[in-house]
């Protein structure tokens, strides 16, 4: 009788992965196996509370019931066409949508960076072929401390050394101006502007909030300029902030909002950019396109989540939850926290460069039971699944509490 095979320990785990995978991560050292809502497990059967929700692509928690049950009824059925023939599942996945938003049209991709680059594509055709821009001309505006994927083109108008250094030479066509700083925009916003490309919520940044006003402020400038105003919703939409989408705390709609993460229920890679149709409209057959990209397994799971979203429960959650998440963080200040940033379930926390760094801090807090990740020098991010019960949160924030006064 052949003997079961052995489970390799987390240390075996972790060890066989350096000399076989690039080392262009480096995650905390536990190993996970299994999840159900909020928590996970790791293979010795430890569990964790998952304050990070895979930077919100978990937002509706591990293993979603609705969305596992879309996702199999769909296996059953039909997983791949390409985009060369229809499928059944995608005009009801760009219908729902488009209406969640309040847009017209729906190009479907994969990942979020997939988004972005195809709305700098997007952006620059319409302003050719709408606003009259001469071939070759077209400008991109991005603000600085943004984080918007890593591909070529992405990182060329990155702030960030460490996304940068070593991978030019960079693509031409963008302007960097301060985030959260409507004079310095307006002063980079000329006739060759395609679009303004902007996080309403800096995430990677750490959680950096804009003033009020700035949001409508854009809208505002990008509709006198006449140049569109795209929003990455990637990380900050569909329900994280309290509402389905960031912009809408300010009732703004932008010419494009691009969607990734939450969008796939932590299943497939689902992302979109959603545009009014004189944006989108652009676009013919053959000049732009994915294998993946609409697929429908990918669509059955987005109609899915869009379902989940038209509730509004997750969205209530994340605004009644973040009240809880901003008043345990206020209690905080002055115990290791030195400033932190919310916006519904989702924080920033500056902690004490004395006590540690963001890596330090998490993984003390791992050591508690609870998963977050850190940022930028001391800063760490929180970003539970909307799932999360307020017993739990509150857990979660006794044990950051712990692990800063220790």
């Amino acid at each position: 009788m052949t003997a079961p095979a052995r489970t390799r320990s987390s240390d075996e785990l972790i060890s066989a992965e350096q000399p076989v995978l690039a080392h262009n991560y480096h995650p905390l050292p536990v190993v996970v196996a299994r999840a159900e809502g909020t928590w996970v497990e790791d293979v010795e059967g430890r569990r964790y509370l998952d304050m990070l929700a895979g930077y919100s692509a978990l937002n509706f928690g591990h293993r979603n019931p609705v969305l596992i049950e879309a996702a199999h009824r769909q296996l059953d059925r039909l997983t791949l066409t390409s985009r060369a023939f229809h499928n059944d599942q995608l005009a009801e996945f760009a219908e729902s949508l488009a209406a969640l938003t309040g847009l017209d049209m729906v190009l479907p991709m994969n990942t979020g960076a997939e988004a972005v680059e195809s709305a700098v594509k997007v952006a620059r055709k319409w302003a050719y072929e709408v606003k009259g821009v001469p071939a070759d001309q077209a400008t991109v505006v991005v603000a600085s401390g943004n984080f918007h994927g890593r591909t070529t083109t992405i990182v060329s108008f990155s702030t960030d050394e460490t996304a940068r250094s070593g991978f030019g030479p960079f693509t031409p066509g963008f302007r960097i101006v301060p985030y959260n700083d409507l004079a310095a925009l307006e002063a980079a916003v000329d006739e060759t502007t395609a679009a303004v490309l902007i996080e309403p919520i800096q995430g990677e940044a750490g959680v950096i909030i804009p003033d009020d006003g700035y949001l409508a402020g854009v809208r505002e400038l990008t509709r006198r300029a006449g140049c569109l105003f795209i929003a990455d919703e990637i990380q900050s939409g569909l329900g994280r902030t309290g509402s389905t989408l960031a912009v809408d705390h300010e009732g703004v709609v932008p010419d494009a909002v691009l969607l990734g993460k939450a969008l796939g229920g932590g299943i497939v890679p689902v992302s979109a950019v959603v545009a009014r149709r004189e944006v989108l409209g652009v676009l013919k057959p053959g000049e732009h396109g994915s294998t993946f990209g609409g697929n429908p397994l990918a669509a059955a799971v987005g109609s899915a989540v869009v379902g989940i979203l038209e509730t509004g429960e997750f969205q209530r959650r994340a605004a009644e939850l973040g009240v809880v998440l901003r008043d345990g963080l206020t209690a905080l200040l002055g115990k290791g926290v030195v400033g932190f940033r919310s916006r519904g379930l989702w924080a920033g926390v500056d902690v004490d460069p004395a006590i540690g760094t963001g890596r330090e801090i998490s993984e003390r807090l791992m050591r508690e039971g609870i998963l977050a990740k850190d940022t930028h020098g001391s800063t760490i991010r929180l970003a539970p699944p909307l799932t999360i019960t307020a017993e739990e949160l509150e857990s979660a924030l006794q044990a950051l509490e712990r692990v800063l006064t220790a």
